[in-house]
């Protein structure tokens, strides 16, 4: 009798775990055992929409200060309530093509390596998002008190580049990180008329 209610149990478990893999486009969605509702929103004069957590905020002012200690950080950082994961795009006066994404994406990634060699790296490339090229790559880099894991993307608009980033605490990386690649599938550049 045993055998057959651990035999249920794992098919009820195997289709919980399928059910809770959606598309953030798609309403509700569990992560690390809370439910998040992303929503399309509208960044630098509505020339970019992209979904994030409908929860998430502007990461207030003094936590940004701490957080992101050089005077050059992100222009938008939106984070949860405790700070611990977050969304950030910095609008960099840099110009870029459709073309050299994949270089930019190579050199920002060499910096990074050189700048802190302990850095552990993990998938690269570039996706064709609604006609974008969406440079990406992923790492686990250390913080002052735990690991992290970094998402960073880059793209073009109005020929400036945009670098983005998903941060969460490493021991949450295998529940975010598909959301990662999924939030960057959402980006939609809006071009004027």
């Amino acid at each position: 009798m045993k055998n057959v209610d651990e035999k249920i149990l794992e098919i009820i478990n195997k289709a919980e775990k399928e059910s809770e893999k959606k598309d953030i486009r798609d309403g509700v969605i569990k992560i690390n055992n809370k439910y998040y509702e992303f929503e399309e929103q509208e960044f630098f004069d509505n020339k970019l929409k992209i979904y994030i957590p409908k929860e998430f905020k502007d990461m207030p002012l003094n936590e940004r200060k701490i957080k992101y200690p050089s005077g050059d950080r992100p222009d938008i950082i939106k984070s949860n309530l405790e700070g611990d994961i977050a969304i950030t795009l910095k609008n960099i006066d840099s110009p870029l093509y459709e073309e050299n994404v994949e270089e930019l994406k190579d050199g920002m990634k060499a910096i990074i390596k050189k700048t802190n060699p302990s850095n552990v790296f993990y998938e690269d490339g570039v996706k064709k998002v609604e006609e974008k090229n969406i440079g990406y790559f992923e790492f686990k880099g250390s913080a002052i008190d735990d690991f992290i894991y970094n998402f960073m993307f880059f793209f073009e608009l109005e020929e400036k580049t945009i670098m983005g980033t998903f941060s969460c605490r490493y021991k949450s990386y295998k529940e975010w990180r598909e959301v990662a690649f999924q939030i960057i599938e959402t980006i939609k550049v809006i071009k004027e008329s």
